[in-house]
């Protein structure tokens, strides 16, 4: 209860892509900001582009000293980024001042203090009210100071200074043989510290971005990839990649119905799904597969091709019969072929990132992303591939990717490592049996979801993939390719004996059947014979009866009526 009433620490917005999420929202407003870095490392243009993105989006104008650089070549540097200074400075946004220091000069004159500079800055932020300034190159100003107790004082003056004045400062400097700065205190005097560095790794080139002190505020202090592009200075904030994505429980189909058998209906959109196997298992086609489902229900995908050339996966594609070249004239197929040793991973990321923004694709395939791991790091892979799969996740969009495995390495390693962090994972592999070699399929995890713990033969045939039903042997072995095939003729065959011999048992039941029948119709027809006689001999038996009746009654009436009296003599 007692955090709310504590006073927060204002940020002032950068514009920078990246920055602002590894800072916490940008630099302190109101105080100065020491941006430190060798030659080459992008100062300049951080410092510029943070004075500009405040014209542009934050309506707060600024003032831009350059030590070291000409406004004209200014205006050069920055104009590929889509930025005009000479409008800006014509509107009474921003005023670009380059101040030109003779060390020599300013010795052979004597004291020299920043009372000049504190007039002329005046004056400029003045001019258009600025609320930001940069101060570029300030190690020029600072080596006319060869007392470094004047220096340090000159310093804090100037700090004090911006601060009296409310602005949101960036100073730029050269990095120090062991120190940060060349003079080794601007670090210790400044609110907040950010230090730029270019190095070269496997003889690719990587620039690294850390914030070393921040007064007043949490931030994330580990080293962060950054980016020049034509959108300007980028920072790829892989370590501070979050789970707070919203999920969908809408399944997709893969294209392969019985693949979507295995996963309970398909996969869940905007899951991760991992393709693994060796070299020629077909994990390129079962990934278009999933692109040519995906654009049938109306969906934009992209297809990062890292080995081939788009025209060459489409004819290749033909080959098992998924046309892509009719997505790609549809716009919604979007190819983007780039080699991996053509930048550095933060380059490949940036991109990846700018085409996610510029097609909203629902499905991403990355294809393979083992070919990053060509002259980079594992871990340095791992955490690249962490934070592309975070994009994809924030944004809810589908990713498969493919990873290439080396066929003496465990089925269940992959070569950087990603299995951990993928929804779906999907292995394919080759079978070997009867000297005959095949492909096999099967479900190594599926998050959220019943699935299959079958191997499923991996058939590519002129008609797309083909998974087989698991066949075994009395033996329990499975049996795939021409074994199976053999198994199933041979099944098919006992079928046609069995069927055969059934029919046969069944006709010959029937002929006994109707020989029972006719026995039967004999049998009764004698029964019915032997019921007539017994009847008739009943009858007569009966007729025979009643005349013997009839006759003894007759014979009773002639006695009746023929009656003598007999007279006994006296």
């Amino acid at each position: 209860m007692i955090d709310k009433f504590l006073p927060r620490l204002d940020k002032c917005p950068t514009g920078i892509a990246g920055f602002d999420d590894i800072s916490g929202g940008g630099l302190p407003r109101g105080r100065p900001t020491l941006l430190s870095g060798y030659a080459g490392t992008g100062k300049s243009l951080f410092a510029l582009e943070f004075i500009l993105h405040g014209i542009e989006r934050y309506q707060e104008h600024g003032v831009f000293i350059s030590f070291e650089e000409s406004p004209k070549d200014l205006a050069v540097n920055v104009a590929s980024l889509g930025f005009d200074l000479a409008r800006y400075q014509a509107d009474g946004q921003l005023r670009v001042i380059q101040i030109e220091l003779e060390p020599q000069a300013l010795i052979e004159a004597g004291e020299f203090d920043l009372d000049g500079l504190f007039i002329r800055l005046g004056a400029a932020i003045d001019a258009v009210g600025a609320k930001r300034i940069a101060l570029d190159g300030a190690e020029n100003l600072f080596a006319a100071f060869t007392d470094m107790r004047i220096l340090r004082a000159e310093f804090h003056r100037l700090m004090r200074w911006l601060k009296e004045r409310g602005l949101t400062a960036i100073i730029t400097t050269e990095r120090g043989k062991d120190a940060l700065s060349r003079h080794g205190l601007e670090e210790y005097i400044a609110d907040c510290v950010i230090a730029l560095d270019h190095r070269i790794e496997r003889e690719l080139a990587t620039r690294r971005l850390r914030i070393v002190k921040y007064r007043g505020s949490a931030h994330g202090s580990n080293e962060y990839p950054f980016v020049f592009e034509k959108q300007g200075f980028s920072v790829m904030p892989i370590t501070s990649a979050g789970l707070s994505y919203a999920v969908s429980s809408e399944q997709v189909s893969s294209g392969i119905a019985s693949l979507d058998a295995m996963v309970a209906g398909g996969v869940y959109r905007g899951s991760s799904i991992l393709v693994s196997g060796t070299s020629g298992t077909g994990k390129s086609s079962l990934a278009v597969h999933m692109v040519d489902a995906a654009c049938r229900r109306g969906e934009h995908c992209l297809y990062l091709a890292m080995e081939e050339s788009p025209d060459q996966i489409e004819r290749n594609m033909k080959s098992i019969g998924i046309d892509l070249a009719q997505w790609r004239r549809a716009g919604l197929l979007n190819f983007h072929a780039v080699r991996p040793t053509a930048s550095g991973l933060e380059m490949h990321l940036a991109m990846l990132t700018r085409l996610v923004d510029e097609i909203s694709p629902k499905l991403v395939v990355v294809d393979p992303i083992t070919a990053f791991a060509t002259g980079a790091i594992d871990e340095t892979v791992k955490l690249m591939l962490v934070r592309a799969v975070d994009l994809f996740k924030t944004k809810g969009i589908t990713s498969l990717l493919t990873c290439l495995t080396s066929g003496g390495t465990a089925e269940e390693a992959t070569a950087v490592g990603v299995s951990s962090l993928v929804d779906v994972w999907l292995t394919l592999r080759n079978l070997e049996a009867a000297g005959e070699r095949t492909r096999g399929l099967y479900v190594s995890k599926a998050r959220g979801m019943a699935h299959s713990n079958q191997v499923r033969e991996f058939i590519l045939t002129n008609a797309g993939v083909r998974l087989e039903d698991v066949v075994l042997d009395e033996h329990g072995r499975i049996l795939t390719g021409s074994a199976r095939q053999f198994h199933e003729e041979l099944t098919r065959a006992e079928q046609k004996v069995s069927a055969a011999d059934q029919e046969r048992r069944r006709a010959a039941l029937e002929r006994k059947r109707h020989v029972l029948e006719e026995k039967v119709a004999v049998l009764h027809a004698e029964f019915e014979d032997d019921v007539r006689a017994l009847d008739a001999e009943l009858e007569r038996e009966a007729l025979r009866v009643q005349a013997s009746g009839r006759a003894l009654g007759d014979m009773a009436t002639q006695r009746g009526s023929g009656q003598t009296t007999q007279h006994t003599p006296r």
